[in-house]
């Protein structure tokens, strides 16, 4: 007998609010970039980099995040050097970079085009996609996957989407909140799950619940790359989402903040390794 998933809740505060601004971006940019052109320049690309592939391995695998700003924080690094910091997180062993590309917090789609031509690693999108034209808009601008809400999406919504995105060949990185979210994600079978700590209607993280649901995937989702995101403040937040069952996790603002990012990020890697430090 099939299992009764829980429905998932429709978006509301900060979310809802965030994706009526986005539609009526996509609406605006659609006009001066037909779909057709994007399909051209996504067929002269080279093939995209697994995501998938990238973080699985031994120990805890770190996406880094390259952000001007998060909706927590405000501006964080207005003036960052993105496709220098990129390299930095590449080089000091990230296994996958990603790009806040939303106008809201300063993102910038140049941002992701010139991250993805500088590392070799997967680069990956993080905005509010809403519509399948950013799907191609993503992959034209070099991203070799990008991350999709569970939350931001009607389940129609969510099978088109993720049906758009095979035909893009764009790999996805599916974001989560709660098990409800965490169901839909399992039905739609995407290879890499998010678990995200920050309930993007109210803004507040909740890591404990977080790394519940990143416990309760790993049993149901055994073959699943699960990436635990937002609340991971050092080491021991790494090594509690290693605990925890999570294959990776993805951290922004921690690097950001760091005094020097590289070693932080090694900090990190190290953590996730089970290596000692503190935390």
């Amino acid at each position: 007998m099939t299992e009764q998933r829980p429905k998932v809740n429709p978006p509301s505060g900060f979310l809802a609010g965030a994706l009526a601004r986005k539609r009526a971006e996509v609406d605006l940019a659609r006009r001066g970039q037909p779909r057709a052109e994007l399909e051209r320049l996504v067929a002269a690309r080279s093939a995209a980099r697994s995501l998938s592939d990238a973080l699985r391995g031994a120990g805890v695998s770190v996406i880094a995040e390259v952000k001007r700003g998060s909706p927590s924080a405000g501006i964080l690094d207005a003036g960052i050097d993105a496709p220098a910091r990129a390299r930095l997180y590449a080089e000091r062993g990230a296994a996958a970079v990603s790009v806040l590309t939303d106008m809201g917090f300063d993102g910038r789609l140049a941002d992701l085009e010139a991250v993805a031509a500088a590392v070799s690693v997967p680069v990956v999108r993080k905005d509010f996609l809403v519509d399948p034209w950013q799907i191609w808009e993503s992959r034209a601008a070099g991203a070799d996957a990008a991350l999709l809400i569970v939350a931001a999406l009607g389940a129609g919504e969510l099978e088109a989407l993720v049906a758009e995105s095979a035909a893009a060949e764009l790999g996805l990185l599916l974001e989560v909140h709660d098990r409800a979210e965490a169901g839909a994600a399992i039905d739609a079978g995407v290879a890499v799950i998010g678990v995200n700590a920050r309930d993007l209607s109210s803004l507040e993280v909740d890591v404990d619940s977080a790394l519940s649901t990143v416990a309760w995937l790993r049993r149901e989702a055994p073959d699943a790359v699960i990436v635990a995101e937002s609340g991971i403040a050092g080491e021991e937040g790494v090594r509690r989402a290693r605990d925890a069952g999570a294959d990776a996790v993805l951290v922004g603002e921690h690097l950001s903040r760091s005094v020097d990012p590289g070693i932080a990020l090694e900090r990190l890697l190290a953590a996730g390794r089970g290596a000692g430090g503190s935390a």
